[in-house]
């Protein structure tokens, strides 16, 4: 995972009002799979997760220049925040995900494949987690790599993995396909969302092989519908 800075999102801006105006494809993605996966709604998700009973000992930030005011919030089953998205293309190298089209491309990821190769960004919907810290240690939490999380934004629901973590002050980031899945512009220096992407994480889950995406659907929308029931 790369700390992106405020300047950096500034400057992409103007790009991200010009790609928002634009199909999927004039932006030369690849159009979502789907505007839903699963039994349950956004709205049906997003309707339990409107307080928050903080878990975190304190807030995150979204990038490097912006201030903490993203908790970590607990819930029967699971835990969540909202945040922004910025784009992780970090693993293997691909067309998509390589050192020329990341400034912050990393060749690996926290968890592997079941072959033990890193994840690969542009094909596998994953979310990377704060790396443990005094505010937060996500393995207390049961959440693990693996895991499953229901990302929710602009009325979708994708379902992901927790494929990576990051800096320890920072949260709000996803990989290429989970953004791309979402409608949200993939580019890993341009891309993302400034804002409106709730995460929330499913306790003690966790999806085998990690790098199966059918399998993240089945067990997160059953997941999903015990969340609804439990809270």
């Amino acid at each position: 995972m790369r700390t992106r800075t405020l300047t950096l999102s500034a400057v992409a801006g103007a790009a991200l009002l010009a790609v928002a105006a634009l199909p999927a494809s004039a932006s030369g993605t690849t159009a979502p799979r789907s505007a839903q996966e699963g039994s349950v709604s956004a709205a049906a998700l997003l309707a339990k997760v409107t307080s928050c009973s903080q878990i975190s000992n304190g807030k995150y930030r979204t990038d490097d220049e912006t201030s903490a005011t993203i908790p970590v919030c607990g819930k029967n089953g699971a835990v969540f925040w909202k945040a922004d998205m910025d784009v992780d293309c970090d693993g293997q190298v691909t067309s998509k995900c390589n050192a020329d089209t990341d400034p912050w491309f990393q060749d690996d990821t926290a968890f592997h494949q079941s072959d033990g190769r890193p994840l690969r960004a542009d094909s596998l919907p994953y979310v990377v987690v704060p790396s443990s810290s005094s505010i937060w240690k996500y393995t207390s939490s049961g959440i693990k790599g693996g895991g499953v999380v229901a990302v929710v934004y602009n009325g979708k629901v994708e379902y992901a993995v927790v494929g990576d973590t990051g800096p320890t002050k920072i949260i709000g980031e996803a990989s290429y396909a989970t953004a791309n899945a979402l409608g949200i512009d993939p580019d890993p220096e341009t891309g993302g969302a400034d804002s409106g992407v709730t995460y929330i994480l499913f306790k003690n889950s966790q999806v085998s092989p990690i790098e199966s995406h059918s399998a993240a659907v089945s067990l997160g929308d059953s997941l999903a519908r015990q969340f609804l029931a439990a809270n």
